[in-house]
């Protein structure tokens, strides 16, 4: 089959675009490359960008997508982006989520501008599980209108990484859009594939960070967080027998309040090394993070989509996309059998 082409926008430093394009080990698993090629990427923040640029063979442009010239944009079947989600995000509660009242939470509007004048195959649009909730709920429904609007039918489902061999209880909500009536009856969502087995974080730690004082929380950090403990959800001590709680961009602060999760290490805490956070995303060993900071690294793992979850994805829609032209394939036979 030909390579389902893709446009990606809002690409961060490549989670989701990995995920689409396959050809990648995890925990010793191969993910197998898939028939799709990223043809454009952008996203406007510049570190995310060095990051992507260092691990993809097409090159991430760095720019404001509100400045897309959708004309200029190559020949496409698919439109993948995780629109920001800071806005719909639980635990962004202060100040209140303001969901699409907020400039950043109208930035979905940028995908259904492309949606309206090129008219792809398919989209995808990830985004945190708060967005079923924003503005009293009212937000959601919204969103799905305008892509319904411009011509799409719509599917949608919240996932947990977890589910899918990722080690971190991560759910988000991914919304898959079809121009074609046959594809949107015929597409279904991939199984779970590790529903009952899931992979520990054990799996992804570090062993040798233990030893190295600059990832433990200071005595000071320690004291500040259990003064307001009884009071607060903090400091999240995790499980390594069980999928990490859902890591965010703010690891690299060293404060102890707040609801990341930590390890404890004896009776000392400890934060995540920048590369167990990209392997609790399910990112690659072999993805280079090493052009940006710790500090960065931080930021642009945290907002990831895990690779994983979307290889799985993905698969379904090539799936689909391969019956489709088989399908089509088998009617040309019996045309020229008749």
């Amino acid at each position: 089959m030909e390579k389902i082409r893709v446009v990606s926008l809002f690409c961060g430093c490549g989670g989701l675009d990995l995920g689409l394009l396959g050809g990648f080990d995890y925990l010793g698993k191969r993910y197998e490359k898939l028939p799709t090629e990223i043809v454009y990427a952008e996203d406007f923040d510049k570190y995310c960008s060095e990051i992507y640029n260092n691990n993809f063979e097409t090159k991430c442009i760095v720019d404001d997508v509100k400045n897309l010239n959708v004309d200029d944009l190559p020949e496409f079947d698919l439109l993948a982006g995780g629109f920001p989600c800071q806005s719909f995000s639980i635990s962004a509660q202060n100040p209140p989520r303001l969901g699409y009242k907020d400039e950043r939470g109208k930035l979905f509007f940028e995908m259904v501008k492309v949606l309206e004048k090129r008219q792809p195959r398919f989209f995808i649009a990830e985004n945190v599980k708060g967005l079923l909730s924003a503005n009293q709920g009212h937000a959601f429904p919204m969103i799905i209108g305008e892509f319904a609007k411009v011509g799409y039918k719509i599917k949608y489902q919240l996932f947990n990484a977890s589910n899918y061999g990722v080690p971190q209880k991560r759910e988000r909500v991914i919304i898959v859009g079809f121009k074609n009536e046959d594809d949107y009856f015929k597409f279904h969502f991939p199984y779970p594939t590790t529903p009952c087995k899931k992979v520990a974080l054990k799996e992804v730690i570090d062993v040798s960070a233990n030893n190295d004082e600059k990832w433990f929380f200071s005595e000071k950090a320690v004291a500040g967080m259990m003064a307001v403990k009884d009071k607060m959800n903090k400091g999240r001590v995790q499980n390594l027998e069980q999928p990490c709680n859902t890591i965010s961009s703010h690891l690299a602060k060293v404060s102890l309040n707040s609801t990341d999760p930590v390890l404890k290490i004896g009776e000392r805490y400890r934060r995540f090394t920048p590369r167990e956070c990209a392997r609790i995303q399910s990112f690659p060993d072999d993805f280079d993070l090493s052009s940006v900071t710790e500090t960065r690294q931080y930021k642009a793992i945290g907002n990831a989509v895990p690779p994983v979850l979307m290889w799985n994805i993905a698969q379904s829609l090539v799936n689909l996309v391969q019956q489709y032209n088989f399908s089509n394939s088998s009617v040309e036979i019996k045309k020229i059998a008749i």
